[in-house]
């Protein structure tokens, strides 16, 4: 399976009350798709995984698949602290039909290359899904998945791709200089899209896919045909966007965003609040900036 283009990590939508809200998560998939994304990831960083208990986790994993219906991928969050509970929650995953699992590394303790290429190795062994490994440093205490265990984690045949967070493109280099042609190197930093791209890269998972999905589709789309002016132009209208995510704890930027645009997904799980009054100014510029306001 090569996995490639848009997959945005979809933000988790919840009721007032922060229960779940299983009906906004249907009509959001259907935006999403509606507007081109190339593939649905649920239970990411970005969808407050963390904030879900294992009971929600699957219900939100056989809502997507149920809902989507084969429109495309679904992929699955199902990194765990431990190797124990991420295999658990990767099987709940496969039997529950999604198209493939990304895992995280480890986000609390900080184990060695030896350690963590054994934690994927039994996670792929566990299962006859592809997986995509997860490179995101500045949330996991600063671990990071080094160039040489991502080639060796490489030639495991189920592990298929890469998600790098890192935001440094000398690393998102290096992986893909590392990997065999069929292993996919995926940008996790939406202001280094089009630059990934260019360097090799198949694809994103991109946060800001949730508030403006047909914008990210399009650096990918216009850099597929070949219309460089195009894809550059979307990026520049991505690059305040993402910035202004940072204006709240993640994933807030991206709830109030789309509060903002009028197609509310409800609150984050507390401890995370919504956007500080003084900040709604700088995030409505970005949505301006961007195109979407």
């Amino acid at each position: 399976m090569k996995i490639e283009g848009i997959i945005p990590p979809v933000a988790t939508p919840m009721q007032a009350n922060e229960d779940l809200d299983i009906p906004g998560l249907k009509a959001f998939l259907d935006h999403l798709i509606e507007e081109g994304v190339h593939g649905i990831f649920v239970l990411g960083t970005n969808s407050e995984f963390y904030a879900l208990d294992e009971k929600e986790k699957q219900e939100v994993i056989a809502t997507a698949v149920a809902h989507v219906n084969k429109r495309v991928p679904v992929f699955a969050g199902t990194g765990a602290e431990t190797t124990r509970e991420a295999i658990r929650l990767t099987q709940i995953a496969e039997r529950e039909g999604v198209d493939g699992v990304s895992v995280i590394t480890p986000y609390f303790i900080l184990p060695n290359q030896q350690e963590i290429f054994d934690h994927y190795r039994r996670i792929a062994e566990s299962t006859s899904l592809p997986v995509i490994l997860y490179n995101n440093p500045g949330t996991c205490g600063g671990l990071k998945i080094e160039p040489a265990t991502i080639a060796r984690l490489a030639e495991i045949e189920n592990i298929v791709a890469v998600k790098d967070s890192s935001g440094d493109l000398q690393n998102t280099i290096e992986y893909i200089r590392s990997v065999p042609e069929r292993f996919s190197v995926l940008m996790g930093r939406d202001t280094l899209i089009y630059s990934a791209l260019i360097l090799g890269a198949r694809g994103a998972i991109p946060a800001t896919g949730n508030i403006a999905p047909s914008l990210l589709v399009e650096i990918y789309e216009a850099y597929r045909r070949g219309d460089h002016a195009a894809a550059k132009a979307a990026q520049d209208r991505v690059h305040p966007l993402r910035m202004a995510m940072g204006l709240c704890t993640p994933p807030g930027g991206v709830k109030a965003a789309l509060d903002m645009l009028g197609r509310s997904i409800g609150p984050c799980r507390s401890p995370v609040g919504p956007i500080a009054a003084d900040k709604v100014p700088k995030l409505r510029l970005a949505l301006q900036q961007a195109g979407l306001l």
